[in-house]
């Protein structure tokens, strides 16, 4: 994407669904550092690619914080997004030590 194509990247919806169900929703808005200062501060220590992702943390609703805790399982689907970006979905398969 360009400067061009999302006007503001601190303004961008994100969600994240298991199984179908709302897990978690939120915003660039809400991120601790903006994506310029984040990009900056990488870019001192690393040569940014097309293509790179950054990992930026998570909304609030992660499964260790639920009451009681609840975590992924073999067969699970995810489906996460962020408006004008895209959306990816993952089926979880178990592990399998061979």
């Amino acid at each position: 994407m360009t400067p061009d194509e999302i006007p503001d990247v601190q303004n961008l919806k994100m969600w994240l669904d298991v199984n179908g169900e709302r897990m978690q929703t939120g915003s660039t808005a809400t991120m601790i550092f903006g994506v310029t200062t984040l990009v900056s501060y990488i870019s001192q220590f690393l040569i940014l690619e097309p293509g790179d992702v950054i990992t930026t943390g998570t909304p609030p609703g992660v499964g260790l914080g639920m009451k009681p805790p609840r975590f992924l399982k073999g067969g699970d689907v995810v489906t996460l997004g962020i408006e004008g970006l895209g959306e990816q979905r993952q089926q979880i398969v178990p592990y399998s030590a061979g």
